[in-house]
């Protein structure tokens, strides 16, 4: 491909030396942690936006109340203990004591019932607790509770779960804020205070530790226990430029690369002072996202062209290469490996039938029609689906529209709900976790609710049904079994194309330990030397 063959001209010259950058500061002081995310932070509201970069820049400086750690368990985080009635209709949540956010203010229960009020709006999981929820109150300064209308057995998980948008714990006055409008200050709750003074999007972020915060005694595990931190910075450097980042990465410039492309890996192999390593076990599942409200992905036959006809391979390729330790097909929502993986009814992924495609966009009226595509160019997962994406809609008979943007830019973008001749989308190209999708709960690309599903704004009552079944399981079978459905359905209304399943890397210098596998960047617990 061709843009295999720039990414090996840009390895060589990486190679020689070349493509350094000459601004950065050469990283000196074992109490800076300087770091490359996977994209520009171009915003820092982790409840208007579900970006992972901006997830991802949250569990810096922002707390939960219960994390997620990697045996996919929620653990008590900011929360001390927890109650709840036989009937499972009333939660009891007691804060532990010592919680001060960064402006030296204490976490009251107050802060946390707006938080989670503005995130219920948000989230697919809140929204189900919202919809049973009778009231949500405030008991005492550290106290709060749920009573509910019925059950929800699940609520744990969804408050601490690592999918998007996290239930990040804010002061009152910044949680009062319309969940639809960005919050206007940074007040966080975590073990670092975000520096806005510095902030610079496009170049970088940078993040302070906090003194006052109080970790948990337990060890540190992914989102759950004792987050202590050995940095008093952490500087994240924007490098949208690939072998320019692997460059820096190597000369010493930066300790931590999140993602590095798979092209520059046998390079970088070869300095002896990188380690690289995969990012995370539970890897990750492409995501080319249908706009639901426009034609031509208003209509299901279309929707079903692109599945009918997609080549699972030739995205896994394009996105990491030949090696296939790192990818697979998968006729699946979710994720390949977990307990309640399934392919059912996923058979037309398999088909990889260009004609039929052809043939159902002819029938649906839709051959020569346009199709916008958002494709954020400096993120390498977005890209690579869209370079390949644009083949296949030719091939079937669409006419691609290839808009090259930045990914923060392509974040704001997506949320338009207009048509496209008022700057609307048809499609764009992201990405899921795959520690958001063992389940449907906590991804909320599964969800087909309409004006309030993630962007695409899919609506499928049946689809719901299916989801609903999960929530109300109570064992794993039952759970089994609404997985297959929910599969067979989501496939059946084509939400979305799943591009297929993949691992990525992370890199970084050999003075830096304490790194672990995970579906983000985990600082707590990582030392330089």
């Amino acid at each position: 491909m061709k843009r295999r063959a720039l990414l090996k001209a840009a390895a060589g010259s990486l190679a020689a030396g070349g493509l350094f950058a000459p601004s950065l500061v050469r990283a000196q002081n074992a109490k800076v942690l300087r770091f490359v995310p996977q994209a520009n932070l171009a915003n820092l509201d982790p409840i208007w936006t579900t970006l992972y970069v901006v997830r991802n820049a949250s569990v810096l400086f922002w707390d939960t109340l219960y994390g997620l750690n990697s045996h996919l368990e929620p653990k008590p985080q900011m929360v001390e203990a927890h109650e709840v009635s036989e009937d499972g209709l009333v939660w009891n949540f007691r804060l532990r004591p010592g919680l001060r956010f960064h402006d030296n203010e204490p976490v009251r229960a107050i802060d946390v019932k707006a938080s989670l009020d503005r995130w219920m709006v948000r989230d697919n999981m809140g929204q189900i607790i919202n919809a049973r929820l009778d009231a949500l109150e405030v008991v005492g300064d550290r106290s709060f509770r749920f009573r509910l209308k019925q059950p929800f057995p699940k609520m744990l998980f969804a408050l601490g779960k690592v999918g998007t948008p996290v239930a990040f714990i804010m002061p009152e006055r910044m949680a009062r804020t319309d969940p639809y409008k960005q919050v206007s200050e940074y007040i966080g709750s975590g073990p670092f205070r975000f520096k806005r003074d510095e902030w610079v999007p496009g170049s970088q972020a940078v993040f302070e530790k906090f003194e006052g915060y109080v970790p948990r005694e337990e060890p540190a595990d992914w989102l759950a226990g004792g987050k202590r931190v050995s940095f008093d910075r952490v500087e994240w450097k924007v490098i949208p430029d690939a072998a320019t980042a692997a460059g820096a990465l190597q000369n010493g410039e930066v300790d931590w690369w999140e993602n590095p492309i798979p092209d520059l890996v046998p390079i970088m192999s070869r300095n002896s002072s990188v380690i690289i390593d995969l990012a995370d076990p539970l890897g990750n599942i492409g995501d080319c996202r249908f706009n639901h409200l426009y034609p031509p992905f208003d209509d299901v036959r279309v929707r079903r062209a692109v599945l009918m006809a997609a080549n699972q391979a030739d995205y896994m390729q394009a996105l990491v290469g030949d090696n296939q330790k790192l990818w697979q097909e998968s006729a699946s929502f979710f994720t390949p490996g977990t307990p309640l993986y399934t392919e059912h009814g996923g058979e037309i992924l398999k088909q990889k039938n260009i004609a039929g495609a052809k043939k159902l966009v002819g029938e649906a009226g839709h051959k020569g029609t346009k199709v916008v595509m958002l494709v954020g160019t400096d993120q390498p997962i977005s890209k690579s689906q869209g370079d390949v994406t644009a083949d296949l809609l030719e091939k079937i008979g669409l006419v691609p529209d290839y808009i090259a943007t930045d990914w923060g830019t392509l974040g704001a973008r997506r949320a338009s709900r207009e048509p496209v001749a008022k700057g609307g989308w048809n499609m764009f190209f992201t990405w899921h976790a795959g520690v958001d999708c063992v389940n449907p709960g906590a991804n909320p690309a599964y969800y087909t609710t309409g004006e309030r599903a993630w962007f695409g704004w899919p609506k499928s009552e049946d689809v719901q049904r299916k989801i609903e079944a999960w929530f109300a399981a109570t064992d794993v079978e039952t759970e089994k079994l609404a997985i297959r459905e929910i599969n067979r359905a989501e496939m059946d209304f084509a939400t979305f194309l799943p591009s297929g399943f993949f691992k990525g890397y992370q890199a970084w210098r050999k003075n830096l330990s304490g790194i672990v596998q995970a579906p983000f960047p985990v600082v707590w617990g990582v030392t330089k030397t």
